[in-house]
């Protein structure tokens, strides 16, 4: 399902920030941005949440020029979010989707594989994370299976509470198998 280049108005956006860097850029990317690129989600989104910026210097360069009420923010109504509270399976790297080969020459956007995607909104566990879940399992579609080793591996020793997030995963999974 991915694109090899993004829709208006993100080709342009993107392609304003990519001329700004002089050296590769690359983005973790995580949210309903990288769901819909990389799952085809339908549900349209004004920013695109990103884990990691590396080198990481670029961050505030980025933020800056692409962040929430930035000139770019304000020409094209899209921005740029960096989102720091969010705990993600710890070999998450290993598994990172290319968006977009080839369509800029110095930004390049990594997407988090499916079950890492729906693993980052269990935390949070809003409407929204639980239908973007539902759309995962269908579209992807999620192995339940991987998603429980998955969690139980790389995600349950990172997190607070994790009993309440076993209770989480259990509805999940409940929730998935009944689809």
């Amino acid at each position: 399902m991915p694109h090899d280049r993004p829709s208006e108005p993100w080709l342009s956006f993107l392609g304003e920030i990519d001329r700004t860097f002089d050296r590769p850029v690359v983005l973790h990317c995580i949210g309903g941005f990288a769901i819909g690129v990389l799952y085809g989600l339908p549900r349209p989104t004004v920013d695109v949440d990103y884990l990691t910026v590396i080198p990481v210097q670029e961050t505030e360069h980025l933020q800056s020029l692409a962040g929430k009420d930035s000139a770019l923010h304000k020409k094209f109504g899209v921005s740029m979010q960096h989102v720091g509270i969010v705990t993600v399976p710890e070999n998450y790297t290993d598994r990172l989707k290319l968006m977009f080969p080839a369509a800029f020459r110095h930004l390049l956007l990594m997407g988090l594989e499916a079950h890492d995607l729906a693993l980052s909104k269990l935390e949070r566990n809003s409407a929204r994370d639980r239908e973007d879940v539902k759309f995962l399992a269908r579209a992807a579609p999620l192995d339940l299976a991987v998603l429980e080793n998955r969690y139980r591996s790389e995600l349950r020793p990172y997190l607070a509470n994790a009993e309440q997030h076993d209770l989480t995963l259990r509805l999940w999974l409940e929730m998935l198998a009944g689809m």
